[in-house]
C-alpha cells in the first residue's frame, strides 16, 4: 500500500457537483493499493498515520500526532499511486490491484482509521471521479509504502 499524506487547513471531496466529505485541520491520505496487499499492510499504516508527527507544538516544531491535536482525516482511494512511467508516455497501471480486490481493503483501512481514532473517516466514492480539494498547511506532503518499512 502507499498512501501519500497531505496536513491540511481544510479539504473536500466532490462527486457530481456534491460535497461528499469535508474537513478542517487534520490529514488528506490519498490511498493506493497493490494485489499483493495484505492487512498487516493496512495495520502498519493506520499505525504510521495516526503516530505521525506533522502537525506543530507550541515551538511550531512538527512534534504533535493527528490524535494529539484532535484533527480529521479524508482518506481517498488513488489507484495511480502505483503508476509505472517507464515506458513511452502513457502511464501504465497493471501495478494497481482491480477494483474487487483494492475496495474491500480501502474500506477495511477506513474501518480500522475509525476503530483507532475512535471518529468517523472521510471518504470519497471509490472508482467515481472525484474533485479533490485542499489547502495545504506548510506545505507537508509525505509519501509512504508499507513494502519500504526499512
Amino acid at each position: 500500500m502507499r498512501v501519500v499524506i497531505q496536513r491540511v487547513l481544510e479539504a473536500s471531496v466532490t462527486v457530481d457537483g456534491q460535497c461528499i466529505s469535508s474537513i478542517d485541520k487534520g490529514l488528506l491520505v490519498l490511498l493506493g493499493i497493490a494485489p499483493n496487499d495484505l492487512q498487516e499492510d493496512i495495520d502498519w499504516l493506520v499505525k504510521k498515520v495516526t503516530q505521525l508527527r506533522v502537525f506543530p507544538n507550541k515551538v511550531g516544531n512538527m512534534n504533535k500526532s493527528i490524535q494529539d491535536v484532535d484533527g480529521k482525516i479524508i482518506v481517498v482511494s488513488q489507484f495511480t499511486l502505483y503508476a509505472s512511467t517507464k515506458k513511452g508516455n502513457r502511464p501504465s497501471f497493471t501495478q494497481s490491484a482491480k477494483p474487487e480486490v483494492a475496495k474491500p481493503l480501502y474500506e477495511r483501512f477506513v474501518k480500522c482509521l475509525e476503530e483507532k481514532l475512535k471518529k468517523p473517516i472521510g471518504t470519497g466514492i471509490f472508482g467515481a471521479n472525484m474533485k479533490v480539494a485542499l489547502i495545504n498547511d506548510g506545505p507537508i506532503t509525505l509519501c509512504i509504502d508499507s513494502k519500504n518499512r526499512g
